[in-house]
This record gives C-alpha cells, structure tokens and sequence, in this order.
C-alpha cells in the first residue's frame, strides 16, 4: 500500500535500531497524517481487510493497542505535553523491518545516510504492508516498513533537519584576491574606540 504526503517520526531507515534496547533492532518508521483524511480512511480499510481475512468477523482479543495504527494523542512526554507532530488530531502508524527499506529521492534516485533526507519532521511516501499476526505472543496487526520517498521539507522535529545545500547559500562574485566583500559590508566604522558588541 502506498500512502502519500505523510510525516515522517523515529525514522530509523538506514540502519536497525532497538528504541527500547530490549526487542530485536528493525528499520523503523512512524507515519502521522490527519485523522478523519482520505489516508486515514485508506489505512482503516486495509487493517480492516486484513483482519477479516484473517480472523473473518471473529478477531477474539484483538484490541487497539495491538494494531499499528495509533491516536497522536497517546504521544507525550513526562510532562503531558504532546510530542513533536502528534496529538489529538492526528494519527500515526508504527512500521518496521527486518530488511533495510528501499529509500529515495523526489526523482526516486536512491539515497543514502550521508544525504540527510528523509530526516524526523519532513513529508514522505511510503510503502507499507499490513499484516496479521497470531502465535504464542499473540494477536496482533503489525505493518511491514518496505519503502520511503522523500517529498519536501518540514519543520524538524527535535531541532534537527537536512544538512545544508549549495541553493541556502548566495552566488558571491569572485573578488581579485578571492575573497568576497570584507570592510565595505561591516555595519560599523573602523574607530578602535567603538565597541560593536557592546
């Protein structure tokens, strides 16, 4: 399944991690987009099919906490104050993998840790795969992480973001001893007197 124009959060995509230090490092991600949008319905279908195939209209103990798609209002902090990109108008889906996701550009070039995208707070497409799970550790409906795609910029969450470009920087014009505007751009006179940073 392919959901488009999501936020991406706890991307782990280039390399396993174990959040909680206890279960097995998997690539993970989480999706959030709006709840009541057409993604939203989307998704409640496909777990609602895959529940029905699987359990039929009989899914036993299966309760919310044990399927992936989540309320952004269960994200908060030790203060009780909503995670950065969750909270009650939101939604968000848990994924992970064993395998490493296949991840992209805008252009679908492959991408690569040292290229900062995808990065927590941008937008993203993603391909996901819903799927039921029933063993000794019981029901569950988990969903498989198996691709992102960078779409464009967001706010970073945590304070982070991609790393700077050759396009956040002005075209400077070559000067003869190639160094670009010195005393002529410095807001100050040259006094010795005078303190600027004072």
């Amino acid at each position: 399944m392919l959901i488009k124009n999501v936020r991406l959060s706890y991307p782990s995509l280039f390399r396993p991690t174990s959040f909680d230090g206890k279960q097995e490092p998997k690539y993970q991600a989480h999706f959030i987009f709006e709840k009541g949008s057409e993604t939203h319905k989307a998704v409640k279908a496909a777990i609602a099919k895959t529940i029905e195939d699987k359990w039929g209209d009989r899914p036993g103990d299966l309760t919310a906490e044990k399927i992936c798609l989540k309320d952004g209002k269960t994200k908060v902090n030790k203060e009780g104050d909503y995670l950065d990109g969750y909270g009650p108008d939101v939604v968000f889906i848990t994924t992970s993998s064993r395998k490493r996701p296949g991840v992209f550009n805008v252009d679908r070039s492959p991408l690569t840790e040292e290229d900062g995208i995808p990065y927590a707070g941008c937008y993203v497409n993603a391909q996901i795969e819903f799927w039921a799970q029933d063993n000794k550790f019981g029901k569950r409906i988990n969903c498989e992480l198996r691709g992102v795609q960078f779409v464009r910029d967001g706010d970073a969450f945590g304070g982070g973001g991609r790393p700077a470009t050759a396009d956040d920087f002005p075209e400077l014009e070559p000067s003869d001893d190639g160094v670009q505007g010195q005393a002529n751009d410095v807001p100050w006179d040259d006094d010795e007197d005078d303190d600027p940073l004072a």
